[in-house]
């Protein structure tokens, strides 16, 4: 959520910042209802004032007459002030469902676009493997050395159901052992988080109500999420941090739930797009600093790299386009692997940040050396999304004779270096 008063003073650059996202959004209708919700305001403290007056007077007014007088008249107030309340309830109601709808503005860098088609290449890294044999998919692979089961997943789970099983379910561990061991090291907090979350940190974090379609709900007040990012940037939801201790690092297991709502088209075979898989989040609060964001949307980046190279499996890194950004990005890169079955690179990790469009909702702030409030920084970025690594793993360190290579990195993990 932005800062009203930003938006009132900047609504063009709100504007555009979402024209570029390919948002609508009516600013105009929103400042005119921001306009009615101060007028109410005012009126409603006023009357509020009157009442407490009334009260005092009433308390000490000797005079029966008198104090019946102000009573009746209190009476009446009191009868206004409820009438104005309900308007002011109503016309909140309004305003917050406007003021949910307004994007964060992406960076100036962010490049002009509509789809993920338009993501512009910023670099990439490894060698494209060239096989000398016929190049097999993940499901082949895997199917054929007994490491899933989707027949059994479906009849079981439903579409997109899958059963890991044998060096398919050791693969996951190691992948997941080698993510939290790698970022333990840089410092980061390890936490397992809940996937059943309440409203209210959805809600926080943008996934409320633009991607309600995408969720699977429980109750009311409850769904199951897609990513362990919900769940963590409500660990602190309405807490007040010490800038001493920021930036603060998490790194966040879950289980994760998407319908894939308008992909049902798209993967349907495989483990590339599924309904419930695992996923290692990188999670950062920081200080309201616009460098300080950029820094560590570049670090949480290079996190992912570092672990790609030495996991060896090529890939390359795209800004994406506004129109591929989601409402509180205000800048992402996605982390793509090479899949050679498809012949093209496919998303493993996104890493954004947002200003304070996260935390502005969750109201998660931290009071400066001078004791002045701020509202935090956050970012995020995918650390290890299993099945989409394991997918890109497999394929590109698979052998001729239909075994699979296991990168050096892991082998302490898996416990030997080749799955046949």
């Amino acid at each position: 959520m932005l800062d009203i008063k930003f938006i009132r003073e900047n609504k063009d650059i709100v504007a555009e910042g979402a024209k570029k996202k390919h948002i609508e959004v009516d600013i105009d209708a929103l400042i005119a209802i921001d306009d009615k919700r101060l007028e109410m305001l005012s009126i409603v403290e006023g009357l509020r004032f009157e009442q407490k007056k009334m009260n005092f007077t009433i308390s000490t007014e000797k005079d029966e007459a008198v104090r019946n007088q102000i009573i009746e008249e209190m009476r009446l107030i009191k009868e206004d002030l409820k009438e104005k309340e309900e308007a002011l309830r109503s016309t909140m109601i309004e305003w917050q469902s406007l003021m949910l709808k307004v994007p964060s503005v992406p960076d100036i860098t962010v490049p002009e676009g509509e789809s993920d088609e338009d993501n512009q290449e910023v670099r990439k890294w490894g060698e494209i493997p060239i096989f000398d044999f016929p190049i097999k998919d993940h499901i082949e692979l895997m199917e054929s050395l007994d490491m899933v089961d989707f027949e059994r997943g479906v009849k079981v789970s439903g579409f997109r159901g899958y059963f890991i099983k044998n060096d398919g379910m050791k693969l996951f561990f190691a992948l997941w052992q080698y993510a939290l061991d790698y970022f333990i090291r840089q410092g980061y907090t390890p936490m397992i988080v809940p996937s059943l979350v309440r409203k209210e940190p959805f809600i926080g974090t943008g996934y409320l109500p633009q991607a309600e379609e995408d969720l699977y709900k429980v109750n009311d007040s409850e769904y199951l999420s897609g990513t362990a990012e919900v769940a963590t940037m409500g660990y602190h939801m309405d807490e007040i941090l010490d800038k001493k201790d920021l930036p603060k690092k998490f790194i966040s297991f879950s289980p994760c739930f998407r319908k894939e709502a308008g992909s049902h088209s798209k993967d349907t075979k495989g483990i590339i797009r599924v309904h419930e898989f695992y996923k290692i989040e990188q999670v950062i609060l920081c200080e309201d600093s616009h460098q300080t964001s950029v820094d560590l949307h570049e670090e949480i980046t290079k996190h992912v790299e570092n672990m790609m190279q030495e996991l060896g499996i090529p890939y390359h890194v795209v800004v994406n386009c506004g129109g591929d950004l989601g409402l509180g990005q205000v800048k992402k890169y996605d982390i793509e692997a090479w899949m050679p079955s498809q012949n093209k690179y496919r998303e493993t990790h996104s890493s954004s940040y947002f200003h304070d469009f996260q935390t502005r909702r969750l109201n998660i702030r931290y009071r400066d050396t001078e004791g002045k409030m701020h509202y935090t920084h956050s970012l995020n970025n995918t650390a290890c999304a299993t099945s989409r690594l394991p997918a890109a793993l497999v394929e590109n360190f698979q052998q001729a004779d239909g075994s699979i290579k296991i990168p050096q990195v892991l082998q302490k993990y898996f416990g030997k270096d080749i799955i046949k």
